[in-house]
């Protein structure tokens, strides 16, 4: 009986590191829209994440990172870990994070092909 109340605490820590996505991303607000060029995809446990350098019209380029859901959530939206690579030019929309910086969650996203695919499954982060 000790061994089972000491294990059960144990196995909820994984879940209290987890953060919601509505705690650090404006999912109510208006979503930010960027297109800019794919330095960096991290294909990782337990989200991914796409570096983008996004110019504006005067030339001036600025940093944004996007973060999408985890490699088996997202093979089963259609991604590879060669979905992206540098150089690509792409196109992002997505709840912009509540502090204001230049962090996003990436739902959808318009690939250098035309197709558009699904960063995190939209019907579970609405």
């Amino acid at each position: 009986m000790l061994s089972i109340i000491l294990v059960i605490p144990a196995l909820e820590l994984p879940a209290l590191a987890h953060h919601s996505f509505a705690a650090v991303f404006d999912m109510l607000g208006t979503p930010v829209k960027v297109t800019g060029t794919v330095t960096r995809f991290e294909f990782v446990n337990p989200h991914g994440f796409v570096y983008l350098d996004v110019k504006d019209d005067a030339g001036n380029v600025t940093k944004w990172k996007f973060e999408v859901t985890n490699p088996n959530a997202l093979l089963r939206l259609g991604w590879t870990k060669e979905t992206l690579k540098a150089g690509d030019v792409v196109t992002v929309e997505g709840p912009r994070a509540k502090d204001g910086t230049n962090f996003g969650m990436g739902r959808a996203w318009i690939l250098p092909d035309g197709r558009q695919v699904f960063g995190n499954n939209p019907d579970a982060v609405r």
